[in-house]
């Protein structure tokens, strides 16, 4: 993480702020780290002199009323990144709270160099998706968009999943994520989620190149 850098930790319980401060001072020594132990005392913190680089908001913490906490955060300081805390992992959270301007979901059960590389990540401008989010979620690819049986073992391709197959196959098509959303009747962001793991999977950095790069691994559009 950058050097200097102002980390602002909201969370009801003193054993995970001091847990969480403690690494990261311990990682990176030029990180400083505000604690406050409910929303109303994080934005008592954001309100004051203290300039903030980043910022970690546990989502049942005290004050936050569910995701309003967050778009509170948001609109306080907008080009401030804000990062969910939680003890849950379900879809639907971490789906909301994207769509509300999280730049990213921290699982509680994150171990300490995965918390580093997740704040680098949000520093970086990237959004972090935790990984049980790009797993699949029971989607029914169409016959005839791919023959599995005619890749090789390693072949990337089988690495994805139902959903991100039928992700690619209208990626392939020329489709925006709004137009995908609507095909699969599902919600933008979950679109966003799904090429996240796809460009992973085939070492892509972009639509385009994904697009290339599966019509080269034997994808038929």
């Amino acid at each position: 993480m950058a050097k200097n850098m102002n980390i602002l930790l909201a969370d009801d319980h003193d054993l995970v702020r001091d847990g969480i401060t403690s690494f990261l001072q311990t990682a990176a020594p030029d990180v400083t780290v505000a604690q406050a132990k409910d929303f109303a005392e994080a934005l008592a913190i954001v309100n004051g002199d203290q300039t903030i680089d980043l910022t970690i908001l546990d989502l049942n913490m005290p004050g936050m009323n569910g995701l309003s906490g967050l778009t509170v955060m948001r609109q306080k300081c907008p080009d401030v990144p804000v990062v969910i805390l939680s003890g849950s992992v379900k879809r639907s959270d971490v789906l909301n709270a994207l769509e509300h301007g999280a730049s990213g979901y921290l699982p509680k059960t994150l171990s300490g160099k995965s918390l580093i590389n997740a704040l680098r990540l949000v520093m970086s401008g990237e959004k972090y998706i935790p990984s049980a989010l790009l797993e699949d979620d029971g989607g029914t690819i169409r016959p005839g968009e791919i023959d599995l049986d005619g890749l090789e073992p390693d072949n990337p391709l089988r690495q994805l999943t139902n959903r991100e197959r039928e992700v690619l196959a209208l990626l392939t098509k020329g489709l925006s994520n709004k137009e995908i959303a609507k095909q699969l009747s599902v919600r933008e962001i979950t679109v966003k989620v799904h090429l996240t793991g796809i460009f992973k999977k085939l070492g892509a950095a972009n639509r385009t190149q994904a697009v290339k790069i599966a019509m080269q691994l034997g994808w038929e559009a």
